[in-house]
This record gives structure tokens, sequence and C-alpha cells, in this order.
């Protein structure tokens, strides 16, 4: 059977053009022009992946995301022409599993497709752990895998999926300094492709939200190196 791709994209030339290069390579393709056509059908789960543009008519790409990922994993990867990287980090924090930005080569497009599939079926085929993940902790901070909490001092912290991914790493890695490389490999996947700099920004974010929020200092910056959460 072959994979099903959702592009919604509004710019008809570049919808057209994606489509005749997906078909090309064996992929069944529909498309939606406008954010609401195109949430209805990604809410289907009849796609194994969507291309997602951020800039539509009716209801954009970010809020698209948000509100799919409340149902679905399915593999998104999100069209921009933006290139700042905040634009991009605000995508990946709400769920998309890659970007790539306008123009691109649709060599590079179909390789992140290729890898956003595998990724996927991989996750999907691999087996779930009958017991529960051991509680990480450092200090009064406490994380739950199972559960997916974390809590200071008994007071929850709201964290995204991707600064609960990073908070989770360093905890499982408590004492050993991370270089980005590596938080990168771990948390975004050995085959990201955009800015290495994303990762000072999750970790921000982890500040402001942990250390800022409850004055401490558990997060630990080893310049020139990387970061670390060290037992107090």
């Amino acid at each position: 059977m072959a994979t099903k791709i959702l592009v919604i994209e509004d710019e008809e030339k570049i919808a057209r053009f994606i489509e005749l290069e997906l078909q090309y390579e064996g992929y069944e393709v529909e498309k939606a022009a406008e954010g609401r056509q195109g949430l209805e059908l990604a809410e289907s789960g009849a796609y194994d992946l969507v291309l997602l543009d951020i800039m539509l008519p009716g209801l954009n790409g970010v809020e698209i995301l948000r509100r799919l990922r409340k149902s679905s994993t399915v593999p998104v990867i999100m069209l921009t022409a933006r290139d700042a990287v905040m634009d991009k980090v605000s995508g990946l924090d709400m769920g998309a599993n890659d970007y790539i930005t306008k123009p691109f080569a649709i060599e590079e497009l179909l390789a992140r497709i290729r890898v956003c599939l595998r990724k996927h079926a991989a996750n999907e085929s691999a087996p779930t752990s009958a017991g529960s993940a051991s509680e990480l902790s450092v200090g009064k901070l406490t994380l739950c895998p199972d559960r997916h909490e974390v809590n200071y001092d008994g007071a929850a912290v709201e964290l995204t999926s991707r600064e609960f991914s990073l908070l989770q790493t360093l905890l499982e890695n408590k004492n050993i300094v991370l270089g980005r490389d590596t938080l990168l490999e771990r948390v975004w996947g050995y085959d990201y492709m955009g800015e290495t700099n994303v990762v000072d920004v999750y970790i921000r974010y982890l500040r402001a939200k942990i250390d800022d929020k409850f004055d401490v200092r558990l997060i630990k910056t080893i310049r020139g190196v990387g970061y670390v959460v060290k037992d107090e």
C-alpha cells in the first residue's frame, strides 16, 4: 500500500510541484489549500505524513499543529518561508518532527520525509515496557516519565514535550556534562538538520520555568562544553 502524504499549502504552484515530485517517488498525495480544511483532513488519520505550511488562510500552520497534536502523532514537516530561529522553534515546540525553509531543494525534502517516516515506524513498533520508568530527581525537582509530570517541591512545572525530553535527558545523565551535539542527537534525533543553538533556546526555556521561577540554579553551563544538572 502506498504511503499517503497530505500537503497543506496555499501556494498553488508550490503545492502542485510537491505533489508531482511525491507522486513520481511513489507516494499517494492529497492537497489542501486552506487551514481548516487541512486540519480536518489531517485529523482523519488517513495519512502517514503531513507537509504543513505555516502561513495559511483560515487557520495558520502552528495552530493546526497545536490542535492536531491533541489527537495524533502523525509525522509533520513544517514548510515555511521564514528563516528566524524562533519561528522554527515555535513549530518544533508544538510537536513538529522537522521543518524546511523555502525555497528548498526537492532532494532535501524527500530525504527529510524518508527520515520522518523511518523514525515514526520505529517508534510505533518499539515494544512498550510493562513496568514503570523510575522517577528522576535532583534536589527538590522530580520528573516522572510515565506520567509526564515535573514537580518542584510539590509544585507542578508545566513543560512542553520538547522541554520535558531535554530535562529528562539531563536528569538521566546527572553530573555528566552533555554537549550541544549530544543533546541534539538525544532530544531532537541524530538526523536533525537545524541550528545547534536551538539547544540554547530550550535551555533558556527550562531555566525560566524552573531556575528563575523557584530561585535555584539546577541547570549549569560549562562554558565551551555544554550543560549539566548536578546533585546539590
